[in-house]
């Protein structure tokens, strides 16, 4: 199943794209794509109801906004240079452990909304990402228990703002956090619906151009390890999202380096999981 959500900012419906390739309008079922949703059984629970109900759900036009495919989780953990090529195109060392850091849940937007470049930033950056959703609590996971703790997967762009993030000082928690910097969607796509999530193409053009094609088979800790491995340090709750890192070729590892500049069009894209496409507008 594929669930998404529409409308104006923070005033999104429920919505699920149908195997017919139909977007139908949830609402009525009751409830949003929240921590509750997920921690009830919620994704089996609306395929359950749509079996009597799917025939009565409107049509959303294709000319609704997609908003962020879950509502706003407790929080987004991020992973730091887990892809072997990417933390080689940065002169990082290989990751003995995941490098975790968070990302400010206010940055959440929409798939298709504009990416503001902050106050004062010069170096904004991209990051094709897959995004793990979690379904139900996950505390001291076991490594082969860990994919029982998943609702689904989502296409995620980590933007970044890389003098905040590295020449600041502190965590990167400052270059990450931005508004507009974690567009999340169209879809969470449910675990049954994806084979291997450790097996999927993802890739990233900025203005037409090719700059980010990869595998997450390239991942140094893939989805279970990194299930597992967050839940030592936290308690994941229904609805958080795990975004597993980047592969090669964002903006800071190009020579030059390049960033984006008011205009720029960021189109990306994981096999399965849907598209996303990004304009890039200044600060006002």
């Amino acid at each position: 199943m594929k669930l998404f959500r529409f409308g104006q900012p923070d005033h999104e419906h429920p919505g699920v794209l149908l195997a017919t390739g139909q977007h139908i309008d949830v609402t009525h079922f009751g409830e949003d794509f929240d921590e509750s949703f997920f921690a009830s059984n919620g994704p089996d629970r609306l395929t359950h109801w749509l079996t009597s109900h799917a025939q009565n759900c409107p049509e959303v036009s294709s000319d609704e906004r997609f908003g962020p495919c879950i509502k706003r989780p407790s929080k987004i953990v991020c992973v730091g240079l887990n892809y072997a090529k990417h933390a080689a195109e940065t002169n990082a060392p290989i990751p003995a452990e995941p490098i975790l850091f968070f990302k400010a849940t206010t940055a959440l937007c929409g798939p298709n909304d504009n990416v503001v470049i902050p106050k004062r930033s010069e170096k904004t950056d991209w990051e094709v990402e897959l995004a793990i959703i979690i379904g139900k609590k996950a505390s001291y996971v076991e490594l082969d228990q860990a994919m029982e703790y998943v609702a689904g997967y989502a296409l995620h762009n980590d933007y970044s703002e890389r003098a905040w993030q590295l020449e600041r000082g502190g965590q990167w928690v400052k270059g990450k956090s931005a508004d507009t910097f974690a567009p999340l969607g169209p879809y969470l796509v449910t675990k049954d619906e994806i084979e291997n999530p450790n097996a999927l193409r993802l890739w990233l053009d900025l203005n037409g151009e090719h700059l980010q094609d990869s595998n997450t088979d390239d991942m140094i800790f893939n989805v279970p390890t990194l299930i597992s491995y967050i839940s030592q340090f936290m308690t994941l709750l229904p609805g958080d999202v795990i975004s597993t890192g980047t592969p090669a070729g964002v903006g800071l590892g190009l020579s030059p380096q390049r960033y984006l500049k008011p205009g720029d069009v960021v189109e990306l894209g994981i096999e399965g999981l849907g598209e996303q496409k990004q304009t890039a507008v200044a600060f006002v």
